[in-house]
């Protein structure tokens, strides 16, 4: 088993590059399959995930090369195959594939998927959209059966009975192949899915509206290949701001989009920490007489879900009581514990988040119960004072690539153990 060992309380100071966005990377993967050439993404992050998901490719006989960030994909030999259990559980964005082989070959076999356990998160908005287009749907033995008839998929008015991320960009991909025009309406509107549609775009697509509640798609015969960037990562520069703020004597964080940060930002400016913000850069300064903050997460362009955990550390700073609720995944809830274990007076009643500040963290032994989870005991670890080991790391090293590398090139004294 591997942890991570940190033994905290130095403080950091330094640059560190952001890598590109996880949520977009496991959602840009699958889109490119529906291609008929090759297709380049480049930023693409060195993270577990990205690895799962070229195994999968390698299954489907897609050929890839992945080399310095640059990750190329071949579907010119691609064939049509039920995806493996074992590997597709091991993820929740795994369930792109959907929409991607319903498009590219009106057919799939995907097992259900897995990933960090936050609660609930049904896959029902995804399967519904697919039904209106004209798929075949069903689900059997832990498994989801796609299948179209002669007339293949066609488009239609989908309404998202809630704003999910992953079903928008679900329905997008299985849309742009459809015949006649798609409206998806009360569409999420987060970055990640602007960035799917531009490369789909790039392809060949016909997709307005992105970035908006209103999506419409005009379907086309072919995709070809392409070249993408794909965007920095959101979650992973707000991880590194947080840092900054709860032990940096002067932290640059280089790469970002302020315009996909502005609520986390507000909310660490509401706080007391005190920021530069260049034009892909922000600089933090020491942090001191923080104050404490109420948090809801919601939608885009609300606080998102994913940096709740993250931001909950500085807390253990701040002077009050701060209090978080989360709308999106009110289960999300695995960080209190483990925090408490180092120190922190947390407490959840009836799925609100409370913290007593300013407390001390010592160092314990932690696990991470899910990605963003161990992202905060990081950031916690890295607070306290003493050794704290982490274990579960598993979970952190699916979505942030080279943490161990990147907080040490800051002066962190942190590295990776196998037990």
């Amino acid at each position: 088993m591997r942890k991570l060992v940190i033994n905290g309380g130095k403080p950091l100071k330094g640059e560190v590059t952001i890598s590109g966005a996880k949520n977009s990377t496991v959602a840009l993967i699958p889109a490119a399959i529906i291609a008929e050439e090759p297709v380049v993404l480049e930023g693409v992050p060195d993270i577990q995930d990205v690895a799962a998901l070229i195994e999968i490719l390698n299954d489907f006989n897609v050929k890839t090369e992945y080399i310095d960030g640059t990750l190329t994909i071949d579907p010119t030999e691609m064939k049509s195959i039920p995806m493996p259990k074992g590997k597709i559980q091991s993820m929740r964005a795994s369930y792109y594939f959907m929409g991607a082989t319903l498009a590219k070959f009106g057919e799939g076999v995907v097992g259900l998927p897995g990933g960090c356990f936050l609660g609930p998160r049904p896959i029902d908005q995804h399967l519904k959209g697919f039904k209106a287009l004209g798929a075949n749907v069903v689900d059997h033995d832990g498994a989801i059966y796609l299948s179209t008839d002669e007339e293949g998929l066609v488009g239609t008015k989908i309404y998202m009975d809630v704003v999910s991320v992953g079903a928008t960009i679900n329905v997008l991909l299985a849309a742009v192949r459809a015949k006649g025009k798609t409206i998806i309406e009360n569409a999420a509107r987060e970055p990640e899915i602007i960035d799917v549609v531009t490369l789909l775009n790039k392809m060949g697509a016909n997709i307005k509206g992105a970035g908006t509640s209103m999506i419409r798609v005009e379907g086309v015969e072919r995709l070809h290949g392409c070249s993408h960037t794909i965007i920095p990562d959101r979650i992973e520069a707000g991880t590194y701001l947080s840092v900054a703020a709860a032990v940096g004597e002067g932290v640059r964080v280089k790469n970002v989009i302020f315009e996909h940060l502005e609520s986390l930002i507000a909310k660490m400016d509401e706080m007391g920490v005190k920021m530069e913000v260049g034009e892909d850069d922000i600089y933090v300064y020491p942090s001191t007489n923080l104050k404490a903050v109420n948090i809801k997460t919601m939608p885009y362009p609300g606080f998102a879900t994913d940096l709740q955990q993250t931001i909950t550390p500085l807390f253990m700073k701040a002077n009050g009581t701060a209090m978080i609720v989360d709308t999106i995944y009110p289960k999300r809830v695995g960080h209190v514990p483990e925090l408490n274990r180092m120190g922190a007076h947390g407490k959840v009643i009836e799925d609100i988040i409370t913290f007593e500040g300013p407390t001390p963290l010592v160092g314990a032994e932690v696990a991470a119960s899910d990605l963003r989870a161990g992202a905060g005991l990081v950031v916690a670890g890295l607070m306290a004072e003493g050794t704290t080991k982490i274990s579960n790391i598993e979970h952190i090293l699916r979505g942030y690539s080279n943490i161990v590398e990147k907080l040490q090139a800051l002066g962190a004294d942190i590295t990776m153990i196998e037990e």
